[in-house]
């Protein structure tokens, strides 16, 4: 890595690469004419296990391809040429990430399993770890089985937080005599000892050195909770990026050498992509909801105020995972969304040949219906759960005065505000890729349930991770890149709270088109409405909710809000908060036919003959 810090007023052109499990994909970011744009895109497949177990091969041959479509050289034999030299050969600066070989994968431990081993659960996922277990002093199981279960696992690094500053030290000292006793050793290398970082009372910090400093390679950082009503996670999350560099990076094959070639730290692809949506919503002040669906998992990332959060749903996808989905939505709620008529034993063996053929794309019109059905359920579960984790500190005392007596809120509510949310991103094969836009739009609309007003993108070529790690030293050119070339804006969706009885009208939407002329749309409960509005357009619109309902000033209250275009449009929901969908309805298919008909999601059926 480069040691000579880097002037953003002198990088004109950027290489950067995102290392996958199975591809590695390249794109090359250039100034042209005043702004930053992607020029081209490459990949290849990732070389990291054998026969190659080098991943600087598959970086090259990334690279490789995207010299032939950008008619330029940035390769001098098997090296990156930076800075650009006079002769045009090279780039200002490389940058790449990383989730081969399993990515980061880290066990943590605290000593309330709902307050500090959470907070270390936080810190973890947030620095774009895999958390494969919490361990805490509550946690229901026996010290042996905590040290089977750490030698089970044989994570890259371990996390240890507990108490607060000054408090008792007795529980945090007994977890780390447990990681002591585990003799923990390490997923990748045997020469080196098991990275554990201490981030709890600082009044243990010696005796927890006493019981690790010898078997394992510790690093104490400031308290994740130096008091019970605040979390302090940027210390620990960054020592874990320090150490994935490190030790996880260092023992990987070919990343040494891949690490002298970057401008800035290799980051963790779940890292990457939970920082370049912090930087678009600090540098907007917006509140950010992004999720990326996978084949084995789906990552959630949500930033509302200032605060972040991120959730790896381990076991829901749309390939490796696709029955766990199934199990834990149950047949009904998946058939629910299913526009046609079929039964459960129907469902099934489609699963169970996506099981058997897990790379399979659908082949036709039902069975991408069908995969898109899983997709909601997925997308719904893994929202489900990032709400659950993404919640106010647990164990804080609050003074309540008689005005907080009908207030539900409190350590275990969830932050998570779909009112106030003002972006909406989905990510992955199954919303990137969708045959229309509109559908990747309605799988959004569906599993998330925006509230009030909210603005919807998908990625265009999952090109965020590379802008998250570029966003550490040139911010301005990321998030240039990420509006103009990496996100496809969808459209709006303006969807009330509440709901009242069928048929009735639910809200009004007026506004003047920049064109001339006024229009104004009636959306009666149950319904919904596509209004065209292209991408670049807006409209000044007046929202009114029906009596009871909400639209973001409170109930029966209208708002005045900039509706912004998309490639969809405008989505005018009037199905209510939440959609009553009963899988048992007999009107269901009509009524899901009705909708997606609404969205133009899937082609109309062509007419069958008579007779």
């Amino acid at each position: 890595m480069s040691e000579t810090p880097l002037d953003p007023s002198k990088i004109k052109s950027i290489l950067a690469t995102d290392c996958g499990s199975t591809t590695t994909k390249a794109i090359l970011i250039e100034w042209r004419e005043g702004e930053f744009r992607l020029i081209v895109r490459g990949e290849a497949p990732t070389t990291v296990e054998a026969p190659f177990e080098d991943v600087t091969k598959g970086v090259l041959n990334a690279i490789e391809e995207v010299e032939e479509l950008a008619g330029r050289k940035f390769l001098e034999g098997s090296r990156i040429v930076t800075p650009t030299r006079d002769d045009g050969v090279g780039v200002d600066l490389y940058v790449s990430t990383s989730s081969a070989g399993g990515g980061l994968q880290m066990v943590v431990a605290g000593v309330v399993k709902t307050m500090t081993a959470e907070s270390a659960e936080r810190a973890a996922l947030g620095a774009g770890a895999i958390v494969m277990d919490a361990l805490a002093s509550n946690d229901g199981r026996r010290p042996h089985e905590q040290i089977r279960r750490i030698r089970h696992l044989r994570p890259d690094m371990i996390l240890l937080s507990g108490g607060i500053d000054g408090g008792a030290v007795e529980h945090v000292v007994k977890l780390a005599e447990i990681i002591e006793a585990a003799d923990p050793r390490p997923r990748l290398g045997s020469s080196y000892k098991l990275p554990v970082i201490y981030a709890g009372n600082n009044k243990a910090s010696d005796q927890i050195e006493k019981a690790l400093a010898a078997k394992t390679d510790l690093s104490v950082v400031p308290n994740l909770r130096p008091v019970m009503e605040r979390e302090n996670l940027g210390p620990a999350r960054d020592k874990i990026h320090d150490l994935f560099m490190e030790h996880v990076m260092a023992q990987a094959p070919g990343y040494r050498k891949l690490m002298e070639w970057v401008g800035v730290p290799i980051m963790p692809t779940p890292g990457a992509v939970g920082n370049i949506i912090q930087t678009i919503a600090k540098q907007h002040g917006l509140d950010v909801l992004g999720v990326d669906i996978g084949g084995a998992t789906t990552d959630v990332f949500s930033v509302f105020g200032e605060t972040f959060n991120r959730t790896v749903s381990a076991n829901l996808g749309m390939s490796y995972s696709i029955s766990n989905v199934l199990t834990e939505a149950g047949v009904p709620n998946v058939m629910r969304w299913v526009p046609f008529s079929m039964d459960e034993k129907d469902l099934r063996n489609r699963i169970r040949n996506k099981m058997i053929r897990p790379t399979t794309i659908p082949h036709s019109l039902e069975e991408l219906m069908v995969e898109q059905a899983l997709a909601r359920e997925a997308l719904r579960l893994a929202f489900e759960q990032h709400k659950a984790m993404a919640v106010g500190l647990r164990g804080v005392q609050r003074e309540r005065t008689v005005s907080d007596t009908f207030e539900q809120t409190g350590s275990d509510a969830t932050i998570v505000d779909m009112m106030a949310l003002d972006l909406l991103i989905g990510s992955g094969g199954v919303l990137s890729h969708a045959p229309r836009r509109n559908q990747s739009a309605m799988m959004l609309v569906d599993a998330f349930l925006p509230e009030g007003v909210t603005r919807l993108a998908v990625d265009s070529i999952f090109m965020m991770p590379q802008l998250g790690v570029l966003a550490e030293v040139h911010p301005a050119a990321a998030t240039e890149v990420f509006e103009k070339d990496c996100l496809i804006w969808l459209g709006t969706c303006v969807a009330p709270r509440g709901q009242v009885k069928p048929g009735k009208s639910f809200m009004t939407v007026e506004y003047t088109k920049s064109t001339g002329g006024s229009e104004r749309h009636e959306i009666l409960f149950g319904d919904l409405q596509l209004i065209p509005l292209e991408a670049g357009e807006s409209v000044r619109a007046k929202i009114t909710p029906a009596k009871g309902c909400d639209v973001g000033a409170g109930p029966g209250k209208t708002v005045e809000r900039e509706l912004h275009g998309g490639v969809v449009g405008l989505i005018l929901d009037g199905r209510g908060r939440p959609i009553a969908l009963d899988p048992a309805d007999p009107n269901r298919v009509d009524l899901i036919r009705a909708w997606t008909h609404a969205l133009d999601a899937y082609p109309e059926p062509e007419a069958q003959p008579v007779g």
